[in-house]
C-alpha cells in the first residue's frame, strides 16, 4: 500500500466552511470545519482512484494566484496535512 501526504488548507466563508488541497486542486465544503475536512479527504480519494484508473496524473499544483495561502491572512485559515492510503492493483 502506498501512503500520500497532501496539504489541507481550511478556512471560515460566510456561514459554512471551505477546505482546499492545492496538490490536487479538489475543494470541499461543511457546515463544521470537521464536515469540511472529511468532504475534503472523501474528493481527495476519488480524485486519486479515478486518475489511477484512467492512467492520469494524480498531482495538479494551483498556480500561486489561485491559492488561498496568497491571499487569505494566516489567522484567517488553518494549514494542515492528511494521509491517503491507496492500494493499487495490477491485472494482466
Amino acid at each position: 500500500m502506498e501512503l500520500f501526504v497532501f496539504t489541507g488548507i481550511l478556512w471560515k466563508e460566510d456561514e459554512e466552511y471551505s477546505a482546499f488541497c492545492p496538490e490536487l486542486d479538489v475543494a470541499s465544503q461543511g457546515k463544521t470545519s470537521a464536515e469540511a475536512r472529511k468532504n475534503l479527504l472523501e474528493a481527495a480519494i476519488l480524485r486519486l482512484e479515478g486518475c489511477f484508473e484512467d492512467g492520469l496524473p494524480y498531482l495538479r499544483p494551483v498556480p500561486p494566484s489561485e491559492d488561498p495561502r496568497n491571499s487569505l491572512p494566516a489567522e484567517a485559515m488553518e494549514v494542515f496535512k492528511f494521509k491517503v492510503d491507496v492500494a493499487v492493483k495490477a491485472y494482466a
